[in-house]
């Protein structure tokens, strides 16, 4: 009975990936207006159908309560989890901002008048099919899916199991009002299930990407048992550095937002790292904020001495938090000997995330921002903005660590590939070889694509 049920998935699993990949031909067609216009009808939907939305959540967040207190699982994944009203708001308006951007596919990003009546051009070209396997957050589906439909991709889409009800309830939501809008059918898959995931990763030839977004060792994972490619979003050790000319009302305040805005986001600050002169003046301040907001503060040997002696009572830090990503309001403390002690402490340690310095000296940002190997590095503000909505991608469908095509917030540029488009007049490469070979031209002359393509 096992064998017939996995055969019965794998055959699921296939034909759904089959339809992506037609329907991504279809796609890739797609005029910007009909792209718009059906992310705008998601977004309306969205909004209209917040009461099965709500209700599907609650149902999840039901599921979730029980395995907290079964010990398996953590309040900070639960708290990622919640749907409500103003959650709801915030994904229409995200979808929306996806619809006002500029579309990314047929862009010339070369162009060169070889000879006359041959001209090349590099344009810009969707992927085809990209499989994105993600956490359990309520708008990662929607983010996703809409940059991917912007860009002219068909996506399957495989969510934690913890959102279950919720992924589907928005899934059909999305997909009905996609195809009410002229966007071919199946260009949105939802999968379900490990095993369909160990199934995807050998379907090169079919899947064109993959998008996982989770922890260092699943992406890892993945990586190591596909031969498709993979845009890596890893965990976010992220460090806020507070040099020895930092404004100390603005440590204190960024800091604080950085670890409590919202503690289990990739991008909040999970190291603090201080410098050695200036900690004894600000070290309590920063602190004192820092546990009022709920933080359990865990120190180096030296910051924890500084603390008692004022009362302030912390917890001495182990080897293993400098590599920990805590999800919930715990934050290791580090005091270093300058700026070239934090920069190697955070290339050394860091997951290439998002690292911040906060300093009124320029000279010192300047070498921070340079020698810190990281996807996003921040001067004076929080590590949180590090998101492809605050940067005015619209969305993102993860932040990449990787430095291959895409790196940090990954938004509707990191979802075009290109391809070189040549126009002739019946030449032939014989015409250009040997003794009496014709020259190119290999102009630079603003030729256009337009009316060609």
């Amino acid at each position: 009975m096992q064998r017939s049920n996995d055969a019965t998935g794998e055959a699921d699993l296939i034909a759904k990936v089959a339809e992506a990949k037609t329907a991504s031909l279809q796609l890739a067609m797609a005029p910007a207006v009909t792209k718009n216009r059906a992310l705008k009808r998601v977004a309306e939907s969205i909004t209209s159908e917040r009461e099965a939305l709500i209700a599907a959540n609650e149902k999840d967040m039901g599921a979730a309560m029980a395995l907290i207190e079964q010990g398996k699982m953590s309040r900070a994944l639960a708290s990622r989890l919640k749907l409500d009203d103003s959650k709801i708001d915030e994904i229409s308006r995200m979808v929306e901002s996806v619809a006002a951007l500029d579309d990314p596919v047929g862009r010339v990003t070369y162009s060169i008048k070889m000879d006359e009546h041959m001209d090349l051009f590099k344009l810009t070209v969707p992927f085809g099919v990209i499989a994105a396997i993600f956490e359990a957050r309520p708008d990662a589906l929607p983010q996703i899916a809409s940059l991917c439909v912007k860009s002219g991709n068909a996506v399957i889409l495989k969510g934690g199991s913890e959102a279950l009800q919720t992924n589907r309830v928005m899934h059909s939501i999305l997909a009905e009002a996609l195809v009410a809008e002229g966007i071919p059918k199946g260009s949105t898959q939802l999968i379900e299930g490990r095993e369909a995931v160990s199934m995807l990763l050998k379907m090169d030839g079919m899947v064109d990407l993959i998008i996982p977004r989770g922890s260092n060792e699943f992406v890892k994972f993945i990586q190591d048992n596909t031969r498709i490619p993979v845009i890596g979003h890893s965990s976010g050790i992220c460090h806020i550095f507070v040099d020895r000319r930092a404004d100390p009302e603005n440590a204190v305040e960024i800091c604080y937002d950085a670890r409590v805005q919202y503690p289990a986001a990739c991008n909040s600050m999970k190291v603090l790292l201080i410098d050695s002169s200036v900690a004894p003046s600000l070290l309590p301040s920063i602190a004192a904020r820092l546990i009022e907001g709920g933080v359990r503060l865990r120190c180096c040997p030296r910051a924890k001495n500084i603390l008692e002696s004022r009362g302030i009572a912390v917890e001495r830090a182990s080897a293993t938090d400098w590599v920990t990503e805590y999800l919930e309001p715990t934050l290791p403390v580090k005091l270093v000997d300058g700026i070239d002690e934090a920069i190697a402490h955070i290339n050394c340690y860091g997951s290439r995330h998002t690292d911040a310095i906060i300093t009124e000296d320029r000279d010192a940002a300047k070498k921070f921002l340079r020698m810190v190997d990281s996807s996003s590095v921040i001067h004076n503000a929080s590590t949180r903005f590090s998101d492809g909505y605050r940067y005015g991608l619209g969305a993102e469908v993860g932040i990449s660590t990787n430095k291959v095509h895409a790196r940090g917030p990954v938004g509707l540029e990191g979802l075009v590939t290109t391809k070189f488009v040549l126009f002739g007049a019946g030449q032939t490469v014989i015409d250009y070889v040997g003794k009496n070979a014709k020259p190119f031209l290999h102009q630079r002359s603003g030729v256009e694509i337009n009316g060609r393509y």
